[in-house]
């Protein structure tokens, strides 16, 4: 048991909203935008009740209380990611409520709570028609399509999610090997390959449009301000009320992550697949371990994807195995 709950007792744990300001400046930037808020409503009902007497009843009514608050979607699922995004966040806050040591981990609220079991996902890779279509909308119907089309190339090229492309700095655009480095999700940082047209682009874009320093952002607005979540939010607006499909459907960025990773891993594989859409080494079979793919297998998908040829690209990536093991006999023999 832990120093404070042995000699402070249990009865001066702090209340919910005395323990949170403690708690908002443990997060992330990642956790402050998905927690926080759920916090704060959690302080509408609980701010004055101390932390250690909030119990699994009242956190199984914040989730009930989320999931009928949700916005009502095309793409919804009848708030059941709000339900399940509100469990997330209250169990990270008694987890540093526990690290704090006012609250032990048998006694723990949140953990007693089930998160919610997860739907398939209704997204999926669009048909060429369907990309030609938002590219149509977006080229004729962008009060800035310069940058609106290269936003759409960007997602198509890379599979990057939206944080990564509105992460992206002048630092993180190399012109010689063609390459963007992205932050995304679960901090992970990882180079990119992108084609040389993009590159090019991307470059006379942000130079043309004031960025001059490493840290200025690669995405700008026509006033040389950086692109915003809020002119996505625009952006794919625009493009679903002009394509009813779209709309019906709930068509967001994200969908282009899916067409492109779908379309990779059809072509190469499910390893190349993996390492074009950044996601980390955590698949359950040890056999991930070995069919990792490799930085230049990622830019020969994405050759075949531009019809683009890319400076990472090695020769030998078209030779079959055979000639390797060859060399190795060769080299045996003549050890």
């Amino acid at each position: 048991m832990s120093d404070r709950l042995t000699t402070a007792g249990i009865g001066s744990a702090p209340t919910l909203e005395g323990f949170l300001p403690r708690a908002i400046a443990a997060c992330s930037p990642h956790q402050k935008k998905a927690y926080v808020p759920v916090w704060h409503r959690a302080c509408g009902s609980l701010g004055r009740t101390p932390i250690d007497k909030i119990t699994t009843l009242d956190i199984a009514i914040l989730q009930r209380e989320a999931v009928k608050r949700a916005a009502v979607r095309a793409s919804s699922r009848n708030g059941r990611y709000a339900g399940e995004q509100s469990v997330r966040a209250m169990r990270a806050l008694f987890k540093m409520a526990e690290q704090d040591g006012w609250v032990e981990h048998r006694h723990n609220p949140a953990a007693q709570l089930p998160l919610p079991r997860r739907k398939p996902t209704t997204r999926r890779g669009l048909t060429p028609r369907e990309v030609a279509d938002i590219n149509a909308v977006v080229a004729a119907g962008s009060r800035d399509p310069a940058l609106d089309c290269l936003i759409i190339r960007l997602h198509l090229e890379t599979a990057c999610r939206r944080s990564g492309a509105l992460g992206l700095r002048l630092a993180d655009l190399d012109i010689r090997w063609c390459l963007v480095r992205l932050r995304e999700k679960g901090q992970t940082i990882r180079w990119q390959p992108i084609s040389p047209t993009l590159a090019a682009a991307l470059d006379r874009h942000a130079r043309g449009r004031g960025a001059v320093r490493g840290r200025d952002a690669l995405l700008r607005r026509l006033d040389h301000t950086p692109v915003s979540p809020r002119h996505y939010d625009a952006l794919w607006n625009r493009i679903r009320s002009l394509l009813p499909w779209a709309a019906e459907h709930g068509v967001s960025a994200h969908w282009l992550r899916h067409t492109t990773i779908t379309w990779v891993e059809r072509r190469f594989g499910y390893a190349t697949a993996r390492a074009y859409a950044g996601h980390t080494d955590t698949a359950s079979a040890p056999t991930a371990t070995f069919i990792r793919a490799r930085l230049p297998e990622v830019a020969e998908a994405l050759s075949a994807l531009t019809g683009e040829p890319h400076p990472l690209l090695e020769p030998s990536t078209t030779r079959p195995m055979k000639h390797l093991l060859n060399c190795t006999l060769d080299m045996g023999a003549a050890a």
